[in-house]
């Protein structure tokens, strides 16, 4: 059971080394390693069996990997424990991303070119909104539009929001799958359905197929109800509902609705 994940693991840090290089690929694996552990330590908390992380190497540019997955026996958890496992994930992954983004914020050069003309180069990584934050506040001199030469730490931050802005889209068994089961129960298949709908409809209005290409992709493999837990009556209280609310918000500002801007000339 542990040999699988460990190669996976040596695969992956390999793939990320090979597309960004050592810092790249320690800031990178640390993020996912505190996302998935954030997961498997809550699992193990709660005595629902559980995997160690497979990671998901994938040595093309521009990100290494496809992040990681644990398996899970969530027919064994339920309603509040569901919450717990599928939040804690994201929260301790954006702990360790928030200040690898303000590291590469702050250290960032500007390219010294508007974005079409870098598209005209090679292709752009779009921000975030929290990134976007970011740059307004440490580097207020800068116009809303500037380019960065990526560094390290700014292409793991981006990296690691696009991954954790992803897994918290309210669908199907990703964590904020998890999160909108906790709170709505069966109702979230609406929430899930009215997701896709929206991402169809942005698609075809913008002409931009990134994201909507991968959530048809997740919705593909896993489809999008989240199934039963083992006991959908256990309250969640008060505090849980707020953070769970709240927490739905975090692919606002992890995702930007087109996170490659592709090269134009």
């Amino acid at each position: 059971r542990t040999i699988l994940p460990l190669v996976l693991f040596i695969l992956t840090c390999g793939s990320m080394y090979l597309v960004g290089g050592l810092t790249y690929m320690l800031a990178g694996m640390a993020v996912l390693v505190a996302h998935e552990m954030g997961h498997f330590l809550q699992a193990v908390r709660y005595g629902v069996p559980a995997s160690l992380p497979y990671f998901i190497p994938l040595p093309i540019p521009p990100l290494g990997t496809m992040g990681a997955l644990i398996s899970m026996r969530g027919s064994v958890a339920n309603r509040k424990q569901m919450f717990d496992i599928g939040l804690t994930g994201p929260i301790a992954g954006l702990l360790v991303a928030l200040p690898i983004c303000w590291i590469g914020v702050r250290d960032g050069v500007p390219a010294g070119v508007s974005v079409e003309q870098a598209r005209r180069q090679g292709d752009v990584f779009n921000d975030p909104l929290a990134v976007q934050l970011m740059i307004r506040y440490l580097r207020p001199e800068l116009p809303p539009d500037t380019v960065f030469n990526m560094n390290p730490y700014y292409m793991a931050g981006w990296m690691a929001m696009l991954i954790t802005g992803l897994n918290m889209v309210p669908v199907s068994q990703l964590d904020g799958g998890h999160v909108a089961y906790a709170l709505l129960g069966r109702k979230a298949h609406w929430l899930a359905r009215g997701v896709i709908v929206v991402a169809l409809a942005y698609m075809l209005v913008s002409r931009t197929f990134f994201f909507s290409l991968m959530l048809l992709l997740v919705v593909f493999v896993i489809g999008i109800d989240h199934p039963p837990t083992a006991d959908d009556s256990v309250p969640i209280g008060f505090w849980r509902k707020v953070i769970g609310v709240a927490s739905l918000a975090i692919p606002v500002f992890c995702l930007a609705p087109m996170p490659i801007l592709f090269r134009t000339g």
